[in-house]
């Protein structure tokens, strides 16, 4: 009995499917936009556009409701999380007095070495209070927003904006310039991502072609610690001290080049990290004399590279110990 009437059931469907279709053929007849569109041969229609990686708006995280929660975060887990996990020292914010103090302080770019996802947080806590609160971060666009609850949560806490790593588009530095011409600062790492062994990587020109498209000088940033407490491939942060390291702001010079301005930039932050494990008169001879150490380590690999390493994280602390030990001489 319920196999006939399945039978029944299964004959029904298929009559009501062949009626559809036949009260459907004068329609198809007339085609587009009747029926769908026919593709030439050899045309290949382009994928639809999914709206992650570069292609993420993150707009909605600048209106006034989400820019009210950041500032919240920022202040209270973000400067808890920096104190507990880093005990950052900044250094050289004095150097941005100049800029800091005017009345509407002009839109900057933040250029620092970049070894751990710590960089960003410690950086959002430690840049002076004239920039804070209207920062927006260049995020990796494989990475930060490969997913949409990863996009969402990166515009929301960190005012993160999608950049191709590898490339800076037209379409991004169009981005990043009405950003500029808002008010807002950048954050931007010219590495490319975080450092896969502690030493530093050379610098791409990104920052340095942002500025001069969008005429904001570059303030060359040096974050030192950060990889020792949660570094590239750590599964869980190890608390540490840090230090911030502030440079001079940068303009790109009449005529110069993108290459060598980004030079310049990347000299800067060198300099900032031999300050950073000396003393400020040290680094700035040693960068007269040409022999600052250089961020990305020896040319060695292995054993080695970490073994140098461990040497200039030494050179660090016995650095800090002969500066707290030195006395000025009495000018009485």
């Amino acid at each position: 009995m319920v196999d006939r009437n399945l039978q029944r059931a299964q004959r029904a469907a298929g009559a009501a499917e062949d009626a559809l279709r036949r009260a459907t053929m004068p329609l198809r007849n007339f085609g587009f936009p009747y029926r769908a569109p026919t593709v030439p041969r050899g045309v290949e229609v382009p994928p639809e556009v999914s709206g992650l990686g570069a292609h993420y708006d993150t707009e909605w995280a600048r209106r006034p409701l989400a820019s009210s929660v950041r500032t919240v975060m920022v202040e209270g887990p973000v400067r808890l999380a920096a104190r507990v996990l880093a005990s950052p020292e900044i250094l050289g914010t004095d150097r941005l007095a100049d800029l800091a103090g005017l009345e509407d302080p002009p839109a900057v770019i933040f250029a620092p070495n970049h070894h751990s996802h710590l960089d960003t947080g410690l950086m959002i806590r430690s840049v002076p209070i004239a920039w804070r609160h209207k920062l927006v971060v260049a995020a990796a666009a494989d990475y930060f927003f490969d997913k949409r609850w990863k996009a969402a949560m990166s515009a929301l806490s960190l005012n993160a904006i999608p950049i191709d790593r590898e490339l800076t588009g037209r379409k991004s530095s169009d981005m990043i310039k009405g950003l500029v011409d808002d008010g807002y600062s950048l954050v931007i790492y010219p590495e490319g991502g975080r450092s896969p062994d502690g030493w530093g990587q050379d610098f791409k020109g990104g920052a340095a072609y942002l500025s001069a498209r969008t005429g904001a000088p570059v303030v060359p940033v040096f974050i030192d610690g950060t990889g020792a407490i949660f570094g590239k491939g750590m599964k869980r942060p190890k608390p540490g001290r840090t230090k911030v390291v502030f440079g001079a702001p940068l303009q790109s010079e009449d005529g110069e080049s993108t290459r060598h301005f980004n030079s310049r930039i990347e000299a800067a932050v060198t300099v900032l990290g031999d300050e950073a494990i000396t003393d400020f008169w040290t680094a700035r001879q040693r960068a007269a004399a040409g022999t600052s150490p250089t961020l990305t380590g020896p040319d060695h690999t292995g054993w080695r590279r970490d073994w140098a390493l461990a040497e200039r994280r030494k050179l660090g602390t016995a650095g800090l110990r002969r500066r707290q030990q030195r006395r000025w001489p009495d000018l009485g």
